[in-house]
């Protein structure tokens, strides 16, 4: 796609958490050191909270791909609406440890005889659990007697939870104290600043091999920070389609007008559904949507109209997005064509 045009190696504002892209904002620092920290300990809980898309993910396999000790056995849960049994039983399949049965029981010793094994060979179990939020607070406090796993003193599983914000009011609640009294560090990440939003985006733009000097302005840097509110998640999705735009439109640098035009159509791309106030009106307290609907008030007409512009918006949108395709197919075929030209010309000057 734009890669080529804008002369990067690969896409730079990719959604799946890449380790290579890892950009360390003061909070995201101090928020891997308490991870590294809970590692070297080998004991207790570490907790990571953070509002969705700020990185805490990335975090975790930051840490994974760095740990380059043998002597520890990682496994990730990414977790649903766990109960106690069903995570005993998600922890047994990620460590891959063979049950001898189906009972709580029987799971908890398996997991024990895994555990002791690791331990006689010189290695401890690392369990980070991705999405904690979703836990109920009775699987949090199961984590907490898996944590009871010890020989010679020594704690044989340390677990590092990650979620958003909802993780905190579950540990925070007055029945957790146990499990609070586990915790030797915790982190909570934030937005990104107007300042780490431009390093951010500079990071990955050089990451993925990009030679160009002030592609983007300060003014867009901003207005990327505001249209965006600093998440990562956001600015990657955004940037990612800022560039396709920017490949389309055929831009050599980015200002604050191709940044409005493109959170323009993203919002109308957006705008999905019609108003609930015009459900309400269809839907008429519930009686058969095939009555005819009455025009006779001009508060029913206003919203008719108002559903119309909605429909207008929706479809203009779509249209100009179908434009845009045609014209990027359009130039995907002139650069095939260059590529095969210049290709042509070179296989004729060999054989001559």
């Amino acid at each position: 796609m734009y890669e080529s045009y804008y002369g990067f190696s690969e896409k730079p504002f990719q959604l799946s958490p890449d380790p290579r892209f890892f950009f360390a904002t003061s909070h995201h620092q101090r928020a891997l050191s308490y991870l590294q920290y809970g590692l070297d300990q080998g004991e207790g809980f570490i907790v990571i909270t953070g509002p969705i898309g700020t990185g805490k993910t990335t975090i975790a396999r930051n840490l994974l791909s760095s740990i380059g000790d043998d002597n520890i056995v990682a496994a990730q849960l990414v977790t649903t609406k766990l109960s106690p049994d069903e995570l005993l039983e998600l922890v047994a399949a990620e460590f891959k440890v063979p049950l001898n049965g189906n009972s709580k029981a029987e799971v908890l010793r398996s997991i024990e005889a895994f555990l002791i094994q690791l331990h006689q060979q010189g290695k401890r179990a690392l369990l980070l659990v991705d999405e904690a939020q979703n836990l109920p607070a009775e699987t949090v406090e199961e984590l907490r007697m898996l944590s009871n796993f010890q020989l010679d003193d020594k704690p044989l599983i340390q677990s590092f939870l990650l979620g958003q914000e909802e993780l905190k009011d579950i540990i925070q609640a007055p029945n957790m104290e146990q499990f609070r009294q586990r915790i030797i560090a915790s982190a909570h990440l934030k937005p990104l600043s107007l300042a780490e939003v431009k390093d951010y985006i500079n990071h990955r733009l050089q990451q993925a091999g990009c030679e160009r000097d002030e592609l983007f302005s300060d003014d867009a840097i901003a207005a990327i920070h505001e249209k965006t509110l600093g998440v990562p998640r956001k600015i990657n999705i955004f940037v990612d389609r800022l560039l396709l735009f920017g490949f389309l439109e055929e831009l050599t640098n980015f200002d604050v007008d191709a940044i409005n035009d493109v959170a323009e159509e993203m919002s109308v791309e957006l705008t999905g559904s019609l108003s609930s106030q015009a459900l309400k009106n269809n839907q008429n307290n519930g009686e058969s949507v095939n009555q005819q609907v009455v025009v006779n008030s001009s508060e029913n007409v206003e919203n008719i109209k108002e559903v119309l512009r909605e429909i207008e918006e929706i479809l203009d949108g779509s249209i100009k997005q179908k434009i845009k395709m045609t014209r990027y197919v359009d130039k995907l075929l002139k650069q095939k064509n260059r590529e095969y030209a210049a290709e042509q010309l070179k296989q004729d000057n060999v054989s001559e």
